[in-house]
């Protein structure tokens, strides 16, 4: 019955929200989507329109009027928006997983590797003589040491690398 029904009023919406699009300012595929929701609204929740074609009419003319005024409405933003590009929430929700994952690879280190990686990562920028008077290390033992502990590091972070 509702097949039927939308197959018979297909050609007369078409024609009717071609005709009312064109004046009323809006697209008629926007037109048409809006009284097929509509109808589909009607029919979920009373019987068909008793005179589907008249109708049909009425809710093109209603859906271009509500179209009007709302656009009368509508006023354009003038002022820049907000985000002026900066990172989207996904992106830094990402990031600050990823910085969780690596902290907590840290953590998990052998030794004294966590506490050369914590010194290495600092933001102070500390050189390497700094570095290993900071660990109790000689100089010469921090670029093995390093080397070590990233290897580890590298494979702590592989499997959740891999994983995502």
């Amino acid at each position: 019955m509702t097949h039927d029904l939308v197959a018979a009023l297909r050609p007369l919406l078409t024609a009717e929200a071609s005709a009312e699009a064109y004046a009323s300012g809006v697209e008629a595929g926007d037109l048409e989507q809006a009284v097929w929701l509509r109808l589909l609204e009607r029919l979920d929740t009373q019987d068909p329109p008793a005179d589907p074609q008249g109708w049909l009419r009425r809710a093109v003319r209603s859906e271009a009027r509500r179209t009007r005024r709302t656009a009368r409405l509508e006023r354009p933003c003038s002022a820049e928006p907000a985000d002026d590009g900066g990172p989207d929430p996904e992106r830094l929700a990402l990031a600050a997983a990823g910085h969780r994952a690596l902290r907590d690879a840290v953590r998990r280190l052998p030794g004294r590797c966590p506490r050369l990686m914590e010194v290495l990562f600092s933001p102070q920028d500390l050189t390497y003589r700094e570095i290993a008077r900071e660990l109790g290390i000689s100089q010469g033992s921090l670029g093995p040491e390093r080397s070590r502990c990233l290897g580890c590091l590298r494979r702590l972070l592989t499997p959740e690398v891999a994983a995502r």
